[in-house]
């Protein structure tokens, strides 16, 4: 079992180390006018032994070097492929939407006033100055407190706690007047709990997608990390259009589900903006008969958020969605996926697209063959299941 991620002071979550013995009734949550699905559905349905070995410490010496694992959902066939295989697998006139979120340097490391340590990771930025954090402390600061990060380096900064927005802390940072150059200079990538290695010069070009553009995302959308310039020239050549979109990834992704009873979790919200160029090009490839391959889950998440009136709209706007098996699927047909932690929301949404049974012997296989496991690991290339 791979151990749970740190905890900071969230409640917000996508993964779990906590089992659940009863079978829970699941009402899969309303989206506009889309009416609930019941699916009985337990925690441990989405558990799974992993050999620590198979967590991908760092990521292959190329972007496109990778494994892909191709998954059809309506026969529950697989296959073994390479990554830079990809082009063979899309037809001309597909669409693919890739998240150009770029991540910010979200990890802060100083000193209370009283000299304890605290961590901070930034969950967003709300304007020149200010930003919501989940922070970690021996002893939880109070509104008015001062925290010195980068102490000592001679570039250090001083925020002031404004107070509490439920699971996060209201930071204002002093003067300051642009909190992405502020992390830029003294953060550290936030790298996932489970890659145990500080963070290098490597590690900020490598957890970052080549297309990257919007700053705000504090977890990569590691889906993305496969593609390199020349996998998505093969790709245009190929006849496919590359369309995107941004979905910040939120801090509360390293966090863990706290209910047995999955109807009780509360999904963290994160902010999507889907362009009108974008939607254009997903109803002309649906209207053409060409499909929608959603690069990532977060690509996903916000086009399935954007068409919960059932038209896909344009926009900026926040995402609850929490998608579980049963969900009704209204836009993605193919899904660009990396594997996932047990026990996490992210395995039940890919369970919920490709099928529970499906994924069980998917991932079955992927560790019987060495697959590398999690954000430096391979892909998987998933057919949703009728």
């Amino acid at each position: 079992m791979v151990l749970p991620p740190r905890d900071f002071e969230s409640r917000a979550s996508t993964s779990s180390a906590i089992p659940a013995r009863k079978s829970a009734i699941i009402p899969q949550p309303a989206c506009g006018g889309q009416p609930p699905i019941i699916r009985a559905v337990k925690l441990s349905d989405f558990d799974y032994e992993l050999p620590p070995d198979l967590i991908a410490q760092h990521p292959a010496r190329e972007r496109s070097a990778g494994r892909l694992l191709h998954l059809d959902g309506a026969s529950g066939e697989f296959q073994d492929r390479m990554f830079r295989d990809l082009p063979e697998l899309v037809a001309p006139g597909d669409v693919l939407v890739l998240n150009d979120t770029r991540v910010i340097k979200a990890r802060l490391v100083g000193r209370k006033a009283s000299g304890g340590q605290v961590e901070a990771l930034i969950e967003r930025v709300l304007d020149g100055e200010r930003a919501l954090a989940q922070l970690r402390a021996s002893k939880t600061p109070r509104a008015g407190a001062r925290l010195e990060f980068a102490a000592g380096t001679g570039a250090g900064v001083t925020a002031e706690v404004l107070g509490r927005r439920d699971e996060f802390f209201e930071l204002r940072f002093i003067d300051c007047d642009d909190v992405f150059a502020l992390l830029e200079r003294i953060g550290r990538v936030p790298l996932p709990p489970y890659i145990t290695h500080a963070p290098d010069s490597a590690d900020a070009v490598r957890y970052q997608t080549v297309y990257a553009k919007t700053p705000g995302a504090v977890a990569a959308p590691t889906a993305g990390l496969h593609f390199d310039d020349a996998l998505l020239a093969a790709l245009k050549a190929r006849g496919a259009v590359l369309a995107s979109l941004t979905l910040h990834v939120g801090a509360g992704t390293f966090q863990p589900v706290r209910v047995e009873n999955l109807a009780e979790h509360q999904m963290h919200s994160e902010c999507y903006s889907l362009p009108r160029a974008t939607v254009d090009a997903v109803n002309a490839a649906r209207a053409a008969g060409g499909r929608v391959l959603a690069v990532g889950t977060t690509s996903l998440r916000a086009l399935e958020s954007a068409a919960a009136e059932g038209e896909l709209r344009a926009g900026r706007a926040e995402t609850r969605l929490f998608i579980l098996p049963g969900y009704r699927f209204r836009v993605v047909d193919r899904l660009l996926t990396n594997f996932h932690l047990p026990r996490s929301t992210l395995l039940m949404l890919v369970s919920a697209f490709g099928g529970m049974d499906n994924m069980r012997r998917a991932y079955e296989h992927a560790i019987e063959q060495r697959y590398r496991f999690f954000s430096y690991g391979d892909a998987m290339l998933i057919e949703r299941q009728p």
